[in-house]
């Protein structure tokens, strides 16, 4: 074995028997979560220690809980591989000892603090890091350009509840940097001020205010954008045209709702045209059930590129009966209502849409309406792919009297039905 591992070039080492699972549950007791971070570190350091020179390491991902003796033992490990031997790329998921619900403010901060003196006292390791995944800590707002700082030859950052502070501002500047995702913080706004080479942006529950979430400077490459958030009353309502003004080459645009309100507004192809002509893939993902759904189509009126379009449709029960009425209200939790939309040409023709797909697909009107829509404008549709309902494991435990039954057309006789409502012939 220990010959084995000498000639290995890819290594993921966790602490966490359950990848990405340490903010929901603990896993060990403690004691236990402890002695086998001490141990994963010093498996990291024998393996680093012991390996050729002359073989490339290709992947050393490492996710580890942030503890002094711990993270420094392997930090330096891996500033002397980086030193010493080939590391192509190096990547750092930190957890912290408490989970995101168990912190409070002054835990936050001190998890920062933490961080700033294992960046400080391993500086050659962050600077040959190509992936760095953070979570569970508020910082002083210069902390996270320092970071950025010292990881020169960063390509991808991952925030989760991670900030400055209520109303804080991140400003983003980096030569290398890729991708970017931020998952829950308090924010302001994030700036993307200066990043030549970023490709992908992802934002998960903004906090609420009245400006938009994100600003985009120089981002000449960007070309995917992913933005969920389970909307409230006061959640502000993006407008298109302005939040991507500066970015007209997203090419990957999703959006999620995640089964809550519409905080987009659908806008004149007038306006949307000058940003979303290069769109070619378009998700709008975990929109309510119940609503209509024609308001989608500005999307194809303005983005005459698009090729692909995938919506789901998606009630997520078990959420919904946590949150009864008083729930709801208390918490700022709205009525679902359906948006409204008016087609700007009613007749306009779009050339490049080939494919439709649908999850949550039922058998009433407010699907059949849409689809007919769609291929009434998308005069070279090529595929459209109906699916049921997605259901979570929790989802599919309730009791069925809780939940509306799905009205998916299973059976052959069902599928003919469906496809003379949508007046297309049996080969079609």
């Amino acid at each position: 074995m220990m010959k084995l591992i000498t000639m290995l070039s890819r290594f993921f080492l966790s602490c966490s028997s359950v990848p990405g699972h340490h903010d929901s549950a603990r896993i060990f007791d403690p004691a236990e979560f402890f002695r086998i971070n001490s141990a994963m570190a010093h498996v990291t350091d024998n393996i680093l220690r012991t390996r050729s020179p002359e073989i490339t390491i290709s992947k050393l991902q490492i996710r580890f809980i942030l503890t002094q003796r711990d993270s420094y033992m392997i930090g330096e490990s891996v500033a002397r591989a980086m030193a010493t031997q080939k590391v192509d790329a190096a990547e750092f998921q930190i957890l912290t000892e408490k989970a995101y619900l168990e912190c409070s403010p002054a835990d936050l901060l001190d998890h920062a603090k933490k961080f700033n003196g294992f960046l400080g006292a391993c500086p050659d390791a962050f600077a040959g890091l190509r992936r760095l995944r953070l979570r569970n800590m508020r910082f002083a707002e210069p902390d996270i350009p320092n970071i950025l700082s010292a990881c020169k030859l960063l390509e991808s950052l991952h925030l989760t509840h991670c900030d400055s502070g209520k109303n804080s501002v991140l400003r983003v500047e980096h030569d290398q940097l890729t991708e970017l995702k931020v998952e829950v913080g308090k924010f302001e706004i994030v700036e993307l001020a200066c990043l030549p080479k970023l490709q992908q942006v992802s934002y998960n529950n903004w906090f609420n205010s009245h400006k938009d979430p994100l600003y985009f400077g120089f981002v000449p490459q960007l070309s995917k954008l992913w933005l969920a958030k389970t909307g409230r009353r006061s959640t502000r309502t993006l407008q298109l045209s302005q939040l991507l003004g500066n970015v007209p080459s997203i090419s990957d645009l999703h959006l999620d709702f995640q089964s809550e309100k519409i905080w987009v507004l659908p806008e004149s192809p007038k306006l949307l045209k000058p940003v979303l002509n290069k769109l070619q893939r378009f998700n709008l993902d975990n929109l309510p059930e119940g609503c209509d759904l024609a308001w989608t189509m500005f999307i194809l009126e303005a983005a005459l590129s698009l090729k692909e379009m995938c919506i789901t449709v998606w009630e997520h029960w078990c959420n919904r009966v946590m949150r009864n009425k008083e729930y709801q209200e208390r918490n700022g939790y709205c009525e679902k209502a359906d948006m409204e939309w008016k087609p700007h040409a009613p007749d306009f023709k779009h050339k490049n849409l080939v494919k439709l797909t649908i999850y949550g697909f039922q058998a009433d009107d407010i699907f059949v309406r849409f689809i007919r829509c769609v291929i009434k404008h998308a005069v070279n549709m090529a595929e459209i792919s109906l699916h049921d309902r997605k259901v979570c494991l929790h989802c599919g435990d309730l009791d069925p009297k809780m939940k509306c039954p799905s009205r998916y057309p299973w059976n052959a006789d069902e599928h003919v039905q469906i496809i003379e409502e949508l007046g297309m012939s049996l080969p079609a």
